[in-house]
């Protein structure tokens, strides 16, 4: 799959940029709402749990959050996953136990219009690599286990692509210092455009065509809240 509208999404398109939106007292909300959330899905393959901003928890917050996006990223709209009532999830928090691979958050459909994806940090340390190369296609994990690409992924799992490799041989010492944790040659043709060092109550605006992963320097675990938008 492509996405359809490859023009406006690629217009849209901008550099990683950190940001100061949220102030302690919110942030601490935010933490306090996690804990209430109830569980999504425990990924036991990944070592990750996953919670879904839901509305109403915290009505207060809902309203708060949502108006510091839009100041951010001017008009745009939710593309999380739903409630059973239809409704828009405000993001998806994810507690690490082990660093996540390396992926794309593009979607799943064609016809949508993919913009940001805002990532705030709650509890570290933790590093967020983002590489150069942009994707265009469905959601995509990237990788070059023979058993991974044999995967047919279900409605909401990301594909699995070894079409990011290129020719020139990976920086060894970053492989060694973040990377250690992805194969050096599953690395292979690919550039560091940022490597984003959490820092509690921040959050970093960046495209959701941009392929990254999680850095290998977890202790014990992080947790992170995660937006995805569309225009």
């Amino acid at each position: 799959m492509k996405h359809k509208y490859l023009d406006k999404i690629k217009s849209l398109e901008s550099s990683p940029k950190k940001i100061n939106i949220f102030s302690v007292k919110e942030i601490n909300m935010i933490k306090e709402l996690y804990n209430m959330l109830p569980e999504s899905t425990f990924n036991n393959k990944q070592n990750v749990r996953k919670k879904a901003w839901q509305k109403n928890f915290n009505k207060e917050l809902d309203i708060i959050y949502f108006n510091r996006l839009k100041e951010a990223l001017g008009d745009f709209k939710m593309d999380s996953l739903k409630s059973d009532k239809g409704e828009d999830y405000y993001g998806l928090f994810h507690e690490s136990f082990a660093p996540l691979p390396m992926h794309v958050d593009s979607g799943f459909n064609e016809e949508t219009i993919i913009y940001k994806q805002v990532i705030t940090p709650l509890l570290g340390p933790g590093d967020t690599i983002f590489f150069k190369k942009r994707w265009y296609g469905r959601s995509t994990t990237f990788t070059i286990d023979k058993n991974e690409l044999s995967f047919i992924p279900q409605e909401g799992q990301n594909d699995r692509s070894s079409a990011h490799i290129g020719t020139n041989e990976f920086d060894k010492e970053i492989h060694k210092k973040y990377l250690n944790h992805i194969d050096i040659n599953n690395l292979k043709g690919m550039e560091v455009e940022m490597i984003y060092e959490w820092k509690i109550g921040e959050s970093l605006i960046v495209d959701r065509t941009h392929v990254h992963c999680a850095s290998s320097r977890i202790k014990n675990k992080k947790l992170g809240l995660t937006t995805f938008t569309k225009k």
